[in-house]
């Protein structure tokens, strides 16, 4: 097993260590020569592990931001709220003095994060097992999450919504409303949000008794076919908390093709950052994260991290969600 050297490591330590020439890391590290993609790919990780290029004070003045939940290609900016947040991202670091780097969804898979040249990185959504996060710790580039991350570590900065007391939030407004079983579209995915919203409303539905209905999300399934077995039949469910976007257009298209009406015979409450749910008939009722309050503390906590100034404690900044009732989630007056 190969020991983290004393000193600073250099190319020949992980030359030694990855049985490799210097030349072959030198090639590996700054991506040319002619390398093969699983000895670079060692290369790097053994690069990472040793420590080898842990940055001092501030030098590319270049913040990073990802979102690392699926490592996959999926283009995350299309999203309201991730759209919004970037943009506020952006806008927060460039007065700071710092360029902003967007990163596709895929590069998580990959093994750039050995070598990636930036100051810090936000990172959203962060699932456990995160290996980007881990090439970025063991390099000592500043983090900082929106969403607690993963795997936590103490030390961690991040920003974060209260998701136990907006679900509550929900789920007894859907309640007041008439609903009596209330279902959840919620993630299967290892992010914390997802992990934070079903154990919120499982633990909502076990003090009342009541049956916790979870549909997992699907964003392909525009029709809504995922709820077509809740929707349908005696025990039906009367009420769905959507806590992905874009659930709250995937219940009105399910509930209009098994003739049921919205708010009369199905309520519906979206998480969502897209204004457009105001406009659809009936307009659903909308939880906001605000994106743009987390975007900005997050990008002011890592610039200060950078920088090395007076910061808060590690742990959460939690910004504070909103209910927006529309008719999509409104009481019914009886039948005379």
């Amino acid at each position: 097993m190969c020991r983290v050297p004393p000193h600073k490591p250099t190319l020949t330590d992980i030359a030694r260590a990855a049985e490799v020439s210097t030349a072959t890391v030198s090639h590996a590290l700054n991506g040319t020569g002619r390398v093969g993609d699983a000895t670079r790919r060692r290369v790097r990780e053994t690069a990472t592990r040793l420590g080898y290029g842990t940055p001092g004070p501030p030098r590319s003045r270049t913040l990073g931001i990802a979102v690392t939940t699926f490592a996959t290609a999926w283009n995350y900016a299309e999203i309201a709220y991730f759209s919004r947040a970037l943009t506020a991202a952006t806008s927060a670091a460039h007065a700071r003095g710092y360029a902003l780097t967007t990163l596709p969804a895929d590069r998580a898979a990959d093994d750039s994060w050995h070598s990636l040249a930036v100051d810090g990185m936000l990172i959203m959504d962060s699932p456990r097992g995160d290996p980007m996060v881990h090439a970025l710790r063991a390099r000592g580039i500043p983090l900082v999450f929106d969403g607690i991350p993963g795997d936590p570590r103490p030390g961690d900065h991040w920003v974060d919504n209260d998701h136990e007391a907006t679900t509550r939030e929900v789920l007894d407004h859907l309640a007041a409303s008439g609903a009596r079983r209330i279902a959840l579209q919620s993630g299967h995915g290892g992010e914390h949000y997802a992990r934070a919203v079903t154990a919120a409303y499982e633990r909502w539905c076990a003090e009342r008794g009541a049956p916790a209905l979870i549909v997992p999300f699907d964003v392909a399934d525009e029709p809504g076919h995922g709820f077509d077995a809740l929707l349908s039949g005696r025990g039906r469910a009367d009420a769905v908390y959507a806590a992905y976007d874009p659930g709250g257009r995937q219940l009105l298209a399910a509930a209009a093709r098994l003739g049921l009406r919205v708010p009369g015979d199905l309520r519906v409450v979206c998480a969502s950052e897209d204004p457009g749910y105001a406009a659809t008939d009936p307009p659903v009722s909308t939880v906001t994260l605000d994106p743009e309050r987390t975007a900005r503390a997050a990008v002011g906590l890592l610039a200060d991290l950078v920088e090395g100034a007076a910061v808060r404690a590690p742990g959460p900044v939690v910004v504070p969600a909103a209910l927006l009732v529309r008719a999509s989630s409104l009481a019914q007056p009886a039948e005379g």
